[in-house]
């Protein structure tokens, strides 16, 4: 954990606040000394997580319950809160799934809403946004693992696509301010739950990542998962990907605010991986799953999915050199957490 004395009482606004990340992020802001408002219009999230954030910090968390791709509703908060020192940007929608049987969904609301934000940065000079992006940004790269100057691929998805576009708009908006400053986040596989149990990733409708799809067939939920294909160019023929637990993931975001605080970054815009360095395979994340939890997982090999990177793992150096970005949490603990974050909603 990090104390800043720049960060007393800067007022942060997280959108999303209530989503996965977001949540967990909050609960990293408030006990690093931030006073942080949210914004979520609950589509997507419950209004009980704040109260769990609560429950963790001690600390009443004020949330906006607005659209923020309605305009004049984003700006009325700007307005009640002229002092606001920073951004954190997560409110999206976030299925990749979805984002392909429905692409003008996702371009409508994951654009709209960040255009709206960025409107009001410019207006009420909010000096510091950090975006919440993706490694889906990379596509299916030539190389691994992908450094921030990895050459972009086209995205798989609309999802992938919007962030894209994303960080375009942010760095395009923050070349035409001044004095106000960016960082890009770009995660890989953000899972687990935070250690106390009361807040955790509540999927929407049939899990369409890993961590979900196992501890949901481990409790009986699903009936079976599905390993989609063995027969990939990896240790053991399945695909490979860079898990990094969400406090971690969380913790970042704080980082980066300091960053920008302690006025370190050398440019309005920059970009940084989050990732472990290392790619774990599908099978050897199922194989941790069952020791940790002692259950026997029911699984079965698929054919290959179409639109599946074969393998993607992030090179980390430069979070790890200029943000003093440190890795708290290893495999085994982002699934402890996961099964019993999974174990609780079962009784909720």
């Amino acid at each position: 954990m990090i104390f800043c004395f720049l960060c007393i009482m800067k007022k942060i606004l997280v959108t999303g606040g209530s989503g996965y990340i977001g949540s967990h992020t909050i609960v990293d802001l408030v006990k690093n000394g931030f006073d942080v408002i949210s914004v979520d219009n609950n589509s997507r999230s419950s209004p009980d997580v704040l109260k769990a954030v609560e429950q963790i910090t001690g600390t009443r968390i004020k949330n906006y319950n607005v659209d923020l791709c309605i305009f004049d509703d984003t700006h009325a908060i700007f307005q009640e809160n002229n002092d606001i020192e920073g951004i954190i940007h997560f409110a999206a929608y976030k299925a990749v799934g979805e984002s392909v049987e429905n692409p003008l969904l996702y371009f409508e609301n994951n654009l709209t809403s960040l255009v709206n934000i960025l409107k009001c940065v410019a207006e009420f000079k909010v000096p510091h946004f950090v975006f919440s992006s993706s490694c889906t940004v990379y596509g299916n790269p030539d190389k691994i693992p992908v450094t921030e100057h990895t050459p972009q691929k086209p995205a798989e998805s609309p999802y992938g696509s919007t962030k894209q576009m994303g960080e375009d708009i942010v760095r395009q908006t923050m070349n035409s301010l001044k004095n106000q400053q960016s960082i890009l986040l770009r995660y890989f596989n953000p899972v687990g739950a935070h250690p106390s149990g009361l807040i955790g990733e509540i999927p929407i409708g049939r899990p369409a990542n890993l961590i979900p799809a196992i501890t949901q067939t481990a409790i009986g939920k699903l009936p079976q998962m599905q390993v989609w294909g063995n027969d990939y160019d990896t240790r053991d023929g399945s695909c490979v990907r860079d898990y990094i637990h969400v406090s971690d993931i969380a913790h970042a975001h704080t980082l980066a605010l300091n960053f920008l605080l302690e006025e370190k970054n050398e440019s309005n815009c920059d970009v940084f991986n989050l990732g472990s360095g290392n790619g774990f395979t599908v099978l050897e994340v199922i194989n941790t799953f069952e020791k940790v939890s002692g259950q026997k997982l029911n699984y079965a090999i698929g054919p290959r999915r179409a639109g599946d990177v074969i393998a993607i793992y992030a090179n980390n150096d430069k979070a790890v050199k200029l943000l003093n970005w440190k890795l708290e949490f290893g495999l085994e603990d982002m699934m402890r957490t996961a099964w019993e974050w999974e174990k609780k909603l079962k009784n909720i």
